[in-house]
């Protein structure tokens, strides 16, 4: 290889080299400016922690039950001779439903009642028979036996023809009717449902370590999903003393005062039962806290630096929740009252970050909270 060509590979090998330590220079340069480069501060809205006294209360989910419910069906076999009711009335107790055709049933009582009052003029026949020593004592049984079964069988033929008509058991609402006329029904059929709504029952159950806060009295409020403005106020009326094996839960009754009837049986109902017994505790909007399942945190903000140099920071603080209020959060440990804690940005935010607080738009933080469009 000659002297030139040695020459002009070091020569190539120098520009190359020069161009890669520059270039090199250059990244570390700029990374070093990205690394150092300040954050630029993140806009937050903040809330205090306020110190607040709740009444300690239990959730729970329902079944609105009515006091009196049955499907109203015949005892005995016939065919509808009459409805006397119309689909969704209001019925007294005693209230005559449906009569079915018992004209044959009317004529065989009326034979039976002929042959009991019969049996019973023969057997006052033979009491005297008896007192003049003509007959004897057996023989005066045998017509008193005689008398009674007429009398039973009399008896028991008017009940049948009693059961022709189909009265309702108790006050309330019907259903749809489930019978037409000229029908024939057979014992056991159903005619129409009748349900007694007011008052009524909801139906819930609690864990076994409730049972002891519970006791017929309590007060108790009750939302339904198809009324989310509605609270219904009612009261404990029965704690099942036992606990079921399986569930670890009791049974808990309460009842409730249902004028207009909007409590309908079956429907799903939030519970919440409002104990004597109150607590203190620190209350922030639940926006402000930041759920993890290594804990539960919040960013309290602070002031650092004096005059110009003065700003604000956020620290992040793991803390213990409690109850929970509509929008609000009971903070059992790590939070003092009166301090500040970021209420929404809580995503952008790391320990020690610069922040800006814009409180023109808040999260709400509402403990009976309404959606705009209920």
């Amino acid at each position: 290889m000659s002297k030139r060509m040695i020459i002009m590979l070091a020569a190539c090998v120098a520009i190359f080299g020069s161009v890669f330590a520059i270039k090199a220079v250059m990244n570390y340069g700029m990374n070093q400016f990205f690394d150092n480069m300040p954050m630029p501060p993140a806009t937050i809205s903040s809330a205090d922690a306020v110190a607040d006294s709740w009444a300690l209360a239990l959730d729970a989910v329902g079944t609105v039950r009515a006091v009196n419910g049955v499907s109203v069906t015949t005892q005995v076999a016939g065919e509808v001779e009459k409805l006397h009711f119309n689909s969704g009335d209001t019925v007294k107790a005693g209230d005559v439903l449906v009569s079915l055709d018992g004209r044959a049933d009317a004529a065989q009582l009326k034979a039976l009642e002929a042959a009991a009052r019969l049996a019973e003029q023969e057997y006052e026949r033979f009491q005297s028979l008896f007192k003049q020593g003509s007959i004897s004592r057996s023989e005066l049984d045998r017509r008193q036996s005689e008398r009674d079964q007429a009398i039973a069988t009399a008896s028991a033929q008017r009940e049948r023809v009693a059961q022709k008509t189909l009265r309702a058991p108790f006050a309330g609402t019907l259903g749809i009717r489930q019978v037409d006329l000229g029908q024939y029904l057979n014992p056991g059929n159903a005619v129409v449902t009748l349900q007694q709504m007011d008052p009524i029952y909801i139906n819930f159950s609690l864990p076994e370590r409730d049972q002891s806060l519970l006791q017929s009295g309590l007060a108790v409020r009750a939302t339904l999903s198809a009324l989310p403005d509605v609270v219904f106020e009612g009261e404990i009326t029965a704690v099942e003393p036992g606990v079921d094996p399986m569930t670890r839960n009791f049974n808990v009754q309460a009842t409730f005062s249902n004028p207009d009837q909007k409590l309908r049986p079956g429907m799903f109902a939030r519970i919440s039962i409002q104990l004597p017994e109150s607590e203190q505790v620190v209350v922030v909007p639940r926006s402000a806290i930041q759920f993890a399942p290594y804990g539960n945190s919040v960013y309290v903000v602070s002031a650092e630096g004096e005059g110009d140099d003065e700003k604000l920071i956020v620290k992040r603080r793991f803390v213990r929740t409690g109850l929970e209020r509509g929008d609000l959060v009971a903070v059992v440990e790590g939070l003092e009252p009166g301090e500040t804690v970021a209420s929404s940005g809580l995503l952008k935010l790391r320990n020690d970050a610069t922040v800006i607080i814009n409180n023109t738009i808040t999260p709400s933080a509402d403990a009976n909270p309404r959606p705009d469009n209920s």
